[in-house]
């Protein structure tokens, strides 16, 4: 028997956020080097006072699409979801192939303080 821990898997993990959060959980398209790619997305964000900027970040679903696209590397990226588009960094993967996704100013997803469009 072998002493190494393993590390839960990510659906064992609750996702903390503070209650102000903003996020959106869904499907999304990936866009990255003039490829697009359908990615489920679990992001959040925050407004930071410190410097008054926005920060929004989350996840890609582990997918081996993503993973030959992105290849394992940072890369820019543009994240489009049913509620908007943004730019953001895809950053290297977990251990349970998922990226990290972050950027900063308007999120792809509607906040507590952006109204639906037409209003």
């Amino acid at each position: 028997m072998s002493d190494a821990r393993q590390l839960p898997a990510p659906d064992e993990q609750p996702a903390p956020h503070a209650p102000h959060d903003d996020g959106y959980s869904g499907a999304a398209t990936l866009v990255t080097d003039g490829a697009e790619l359908s990615v489920t997305v679990e992001l959040r964000g925050h407004f930071q006072p410190i410097d008054g900027h926005y920060r929004w970040y989350g996840r890609l679903a582990a997918d081996p699409e993503v993973t030959r696209l992105l290849g394992g590397r940072r890369a820019s990226v543009t994240l489009r979801t049913p509620q908007g588009r943004a730019l953001a960094e895809a950053a290297d993967p977990d251990p349970w192939g998922r990226y990290r996704v972050t950027g900063t100013g308007t999120p792809p997803f509607r906040t507590a303080g952006t109204r639906p469009p037409g209003m």
